[in-house]
């Protein structure tokens, strides 16, 4: 059977910034065993790269920032994806088909007072390193090369309603800002659904990581991806079927 394929492009009208909002509407519905392919954002104003540099801006990048009001984190999320016949209590699997590069640029910042040495960093500091989607390499600007290893630091389903909207910043049971570098082709990511449609969203785009964000972030930068969803049913109104 032809596998049904979407696509979702990150711009404006399907991002949304810094929040997770179970009052967001889906901008894209999909049954279960869909693939989508989708591009996800990275980068406030503050932390675009400065002209001289060189790199280019995507023009959809440039929009969402004039056009969509930022949240209470940092991070851009393409989505929500609503996954029909999916209640609260289901279960939704991620599987990563596919990472890869958008941009020729990343950026990564250390910030006073974070990170694991705050003590030893009292200065914000905020450098841009090129990104060779060809090679699947990334050049810090001292020269030093290193192998892209992409995913996204988030993927989470919207939180239960009465949680209202909630930063970015913290994962939580619904998923999230997880910023595990295991996410990538072959993985598959297992998420609880607290609303109709479970609500998935995905951004925080890396193209490269440590075990976890020790200076404050990975080095951030737009992705595109290739997921499937599926829907595994857990509650009692599904009696317990499964697909997955």
């Amino acid at each position: 059977m032809t596998e049904t394929v979407h696509t979702l492009r990150a711009g404006i009208g399907t991002v949304h910034r810094g929040s997770f909002d179970a009052t967001l509407a889906p901008v894209l519905r999909v049954e279960s065993g869909d693939v989508v392919e989708l591009t996800t954002l990275s980068a406030n104003a503050e932390e675009l790269p400065p002209p001289a540099l060189g790199f280019a801006i995507l023009p959809e990048h440039n929009a969402v920032l004039a056009n969509v009001a930022p949240g209470e984190g940092p991070h851009f999320m393409t989505g929500p994806i609503e996954v029909a016949g999916a209640v609260p209590g289901d279960e939704l699997v991620v599987e990563i088909l596919h990472v890869g590069l958008l941009q020729d640029w990343g950026w990564n910042a250390i910030a006073p007072n974070k990170g694991v040495l705050p003590e030893h960093f009292p200065r914000l500091r905020r450098i841009h390193a090129a990104v060779d989607r060809a090679r699947g390499i990334v050049t810090m600007p001292w020269g030093l090369e290193l192998t892209a290893a992409p995913f996204f630091g988030i993927i989470g389903v919207a939180p239960p309603p009465a949680m209202g909207r909630v930063t970015s910043n913290i994962p939580r049971a619904f998923g999230g800002n997880m910023d595990n570098k295991n996410l990538r082709p072959g993985a598959k990511l297992h998420l609880p659904v607290f609303n109709p449609g479970g609500l998935l969203s995905l951004g925080d785009g890396h193209a490269l990581q440590g075990d976890g964000e020790v200076c404050l972030t990975a080095l951030e930068t737009a992705l595109t991806g290739r997921i499937r969803i599926c829907l595994l049913y857990t509650s009692d109104a599904a009696d317990d079927l499964t697909r997955v």
